[in-house]
């Protein structure tokens, strides 16, 4: 009797270890988009499949399996790994957990179910006779399970694909049904390696002063947020609809614009973003422009000619207007006199055509932020909004959260919160902002960039160099991108002394608190996501 509930309880701790690794599992699985190609990326990336506590599990199935071991005392391996193993999992924090949507409930269930006919298959294949038996075959063979539990998920995927497909296209239909029972709805797409969030955040303050607007929220900018934002937000009396639209791979933006057929656009940028899933920089330049090449001829898309891969790209099929800063020849509006002070940033927009400047300020610093400014008016003026509601609108809009957000804490330091994501434009533009910082110590925290294919050491190495001119103290979080990103700071000169080391976030606070160096700006350059190390 006693060994039965020893073995009870063996198998009831096999079980949660194993519920609770699917449950991390379904979390990374979630947050690479339910895409089997990106999860399997991820895999081999992270080395996760021969994680530390696998090969230690694998260790304890095969222990138990060993002729020579007493089975009571393979059962207590068993149990303890189990136990410890579980403890570990639930202990976790992590920066984005699960979010158990209905379709994630769909594959955690069926996951679980593939799970149980393994287990039932392996007792009744290896159980014998007798209750004991078959606790012991069911308690290594849940060991097994957790060994190879992204197999699971994989397979709750292929299992589940055509009911999500199902239900997916039910939900674009309804979709397509509201938005055709709106035909005067003032649709705009927004697209772009980068800058698409920020500049979606000041198109919609600019035209809510005319206009009853609503915009995706958040980073509902994948097809199925866009359906919801539809399905669940969109409401008759909206005149304006500005949507998102986010890309990994081609034809992401055609997709979205076959639903909700946007008639007028802005381009933010074409960079080196997404390059593992684009390869090239000339597909992510072929997909943003899935935007303008949807548009009727009767539109208008607003593109940002900073950008090479904009500024050599053209556009026949629908009125183009450009926009720059920097690269402002043949620009259609241009951002002059560009003024910094600590109260925000003062600059002229000039229309090109026709001479006319508007005098705007905004609490907003960085260039990359007027140059979001600058396509938002452009849409704004298409659209009518009379200039005193635009100057009102630019001078009330505040710093979207976590991108080039900056806050006095106190008389002595500065944050300057760029933490949301990054990428070689606006991490440059954003060291710019810290190298103009004057008071005090200026502080970098990074983990670096993510997400450039091939070039990642190369642009890690390059913005580390910058770095060790914009920045007197780098603390280096994690190990991603910690050889390409020291090796910059040391080829810009760095002080090795001033280069830290920090394998996480709250080590890099520590130090920041330990008073080592002295600090007057600290500006956080991203933070990565629970994907990477």
């Amino acid at each position: 009797m006693i060994t039965t509930i020893l073995y009870s309880a063996a198998a009831l701790l096999g079980f949660f270890n194993l519920a609770a690794e699917l449950w991390r599992d379904l979390m990374m699985y979630q947050q690479n988009s339910y895409r089997p190609e990106r999860y399997r990326r991820w895999l081999k990336s992270s080395g996760d499949t021969t994680s530390g506590w696998r090969l230690c599990g694998i260790f304890v199935f095969l222990f138990v399996l060993m002729p020579l071991v007493p089975h009571t005392f393979g059962i207590g391996a068993a149990s303890v790994f189990s136990l410890s193993s579980a403890l570990s999992l639930m202990r976790r924090k992590y920066k984005k957990p699960l979010v158990m949507t209905p379709r994630a409930k769909r594959i955690y269930t069926t996951a679980m179910f593939c799970g149980a006919i393994v287990c039932t298959a392996g007792v009744l294949l290896f159980g014998g006779e007798g209750i004991d038996n078959h606790l012991f075959a069911l308690t290594d063979t849940l060991l097994l399970c957790y060994c190879a539990s992204h197999m699971f998920i994989f397979a709750a995927g292929m299992i589940l694909s055509p009911v999500e497909k199902s239900i997916n296209e039910g939900y674009i239909n309804d979709a397509k049904r509201i938005l055709s029972q709106m035909p005067e709805l003032k649709i705009i797409g927004i697209t772009g390696s980068y800058g698409k969030t920020s500049t979606k955040h000041y198109l919609y303050r600019i035209l809510s002063e005319h206009y009853e607007t609503l915009m995706t929220p958040g980073s509902y900018n994948t097809t199925m947020g866009v359906v919801r934002t539809v399905r669940e937000m969109l409401k008759p009396y909206h005149e304006v609809f500005i949507v998102e639209m986010g890309a990994k791979q081609v034809d992401d933006i055609a997709e979205i614009c076959r639903i909700v057929h946007p008639q007028r656009g802005i381009i933010t940028s074409v960079g080196p973003q997404h390059l593992e899933s684009f390869k090239t920089i000339e597909n992510v330049q072929a997909t943003k422009f899935e935007l303008a090449d949807s548009l009727p001829s009767d539109g208008l898309v607003v593109i940002n000619n900073d950008f090479e891969m904009i500024a050599n790209r053209p556009v026949e099929n629908v009125p183009c207007l450009r926009y720059a800063v920097k690269n402002t020849e043949g620009a259609d509006y241009i951002a002059r006199e560009i003024r910094y002070s600590a109260g925000g940033t003062d600059f002229i927009a000039l229309r090109v055509s026709d001479g006319k400047e508007l005098k705007l300020h905004t609490r907003l610093v960085g260039e990359c932020n007027v140059s979001n400014l600058l396509g938002a008016v452009a849409i704004a003026e298409a659209l009518g909004v009379p200039d005193d509601r635009i100057i009102y609108a630019v001078s009330q809009i505040e710093h979207v959260e976590h991108r080039l957000a900056m806050k006095r804490v106190s008389p002595s330091l500065t944050i300057i919160d760029d933490a949301f994501n990054s990428n070689p434009a606006g991490a440059a533009m954003a060291l710019d902002v810290l190298k103009a910082m004057k008071a005090g110590g200026r502080v970098l925290v990074t983990p670096g960039m993510i997400e450039l294919g091939e070039r990642q050491y190369e642009l890690n190495s390059a913005f580390g160099e910058q770095a060790a001119t914009s920045a007197d103290t780098v603390v280096v979080v994690g190990k991603y991108n910690r050889e390409a990103i020291v090796e910059g700071l040391r080829r810009g000169g760095m002080d090795e002394s001033r280069i830290v080391l920090a394998d996480t976030f709250a080590e890099a606070q520590a130090s920041l608190k330990s008073g080592a160096y002295e600090i007057g700006t600290v500006l956080y350059e991203n933070d990565l996501p629970d994907t990477f190390k």
